[in-house]
């Protein structure tokens, strides 16, 4: 199941701007955590700290297609080196606030600019794939990869920042993702050999979300995101339910486990049924998977069960990529793959508040029907 990856990285460049890109967007899983355990911790209200991550959230979902625009028109690295530096220093404002009690409303005005200038790094290292291969076989089993890449950095990523906003100090933990944040995207837009070219000789207009088939993907990943979010928070609530808190992490480790594993063998195989057969039947799988969890009452059963539905989650993302990949026209990639993980991002949001209202309605096990509704929703 390896092997099929050992040639991605042969290519004069690839090993740069992959391991950068992947401390680039490490925070990714590391900001909303950390926010909620900074600004929870120093005012001992999480409906604020939820609010401010909340705010963080949407405007990174809001300004993603902009900045793959921008990226896509002028160049990686011209984008990427402004952006990065106003999010660290915003960022940095943003822990000032907090640290000094400042006004609350400094907490959300920051909390703005940190979302709005975070970059969707994940698109651009997928466009710079794209770049290179083409649509070479390999670009399959590279945007697997990525996907594997994502899954390790949000089982990773969480558990690392709240360790050091426990254990060691309640800044460690953003500082940690500042550094990493701000090293790895500034190594990454050096790499400038790999960097796809700007499209502004390429007679740029419109948009991609005026495409019909990416309307609809977007749809799909709003749907899944709302799975994502509600699943991430019923979970917490229905180990809390269950007197095993502490285990709520590896139950949505779990999840995510699922994933890495399924997407680690999905892109070393190759595939003679379309793209669109296997997104429509990964989904399917999604939606069948999750119904054991709406009947589940105990820990280790909802443990296999989030590892089983996790499965089809990096297949239906992977895929979901490799058609905006074929239904885009090269030049506005990156916006294109920006608008997926803006879908995703809404859809997280939505997903978080519609399942904190179901649990608090009916009760953590019941909850999870809005996640299943969410995943049919997504087959439809």
């Amino acid at each position: 199941m390896v092997g099929a990856y050992r040639g991605l990285f042969d290519m004069p460049g690839v090993k740069g701007f992959v391991i950068s890109g992947f401390f680039g967007r490490m925070p990714m899983s590391m900001l909303g955590i950390g926010i909620v355990l900074l600004i929870s911790g120093l005012t001992d209200s999480y409906t604020t700290a939820g609010a401010v991550s909340a705010t963080v959230s949407i405007a990174f979902a809001i300004a993603a297609p902009l900045s793959g625009r921008l990226a896509d028109r002028f160049g990686q690295g011209r984008v990427l080196i402004p952006l990065v530096l106003v999010h660290g220093t915003a960022l940095v404002g943003l822990m000032l606030c907090a640290g000094l009690g400042a006004p609350q409303w400094t907490l959300y005005a920051t909390g703005v600019v940190v979302g709005a200038a975070a970059v969707s790094l994940g698109s651009m290292v997928r466009a710079r794939w794209t770049h290179l291969l083409g649509r070479s076989p390999k670009l399959h089993t590279a945007f697997s990869f990525e996907s594997v890449a994502d899954e390790v950095i949000f089982v990773a990523g969480p558990a690392v920042v709240s360790a050091l906003a426990t254990g060691v100090n309640l800044y460690a933990g953003l500082i940690v993702a500042l550094v990493s944040t701000v090293i790895g995207t500034l190594f990454f837009a050096l790499q400038r050999g790999t960097e796809p070219p700007s499209g502004k000789a390429a007679g740029r207009s419109g948009s991609p979300i005026t495409i019909p088939g990416v309307v609809l993907l977007c749809c799909v990943l709003l749907a899944m995101g709302a799975v994502f979010g509600s699943v991430d928070l019923i979970t917490v609530a229905f180990a809390e339910e269950h007197h095993a808190k502490a285990l709520s992490g590896a139950l949505l480790a779990s999840f995510a486990g699922g994933s890495m594993v399924s997407g680690l063998w999905y892109g070393a195989r190759s595939w003679k049924l379309s793209l669109r057969g296997r997104f429509v039947r990964a989904l399917i799988f999604f939606a069948v998977a999750l119904t054991p969890i709406v009947l589940i009452g105990n820990l280790p059963l909802l443990g296999a069960a989030l590892f089983v539905a996790g499965m089809a989650i990096s297949p239906t993302i992977i895929t979901g990529y490799s058609m905006i990949e074929r239904l885009v026209p090269p030049h506005l990639l990156t916006e294109g793959m920006a608008w997926l993980s803006t879908s995703v991002g809404f859809g997280v949001a939505l997903g978080a508040w519609a399942g904190g209202r179901m649990t608090d309605m009916f009760g953590a096990s019941n909850a999870y029907g809005f996640s299943l509704g969410a995943a049919l929703l997504a087959v439809v």
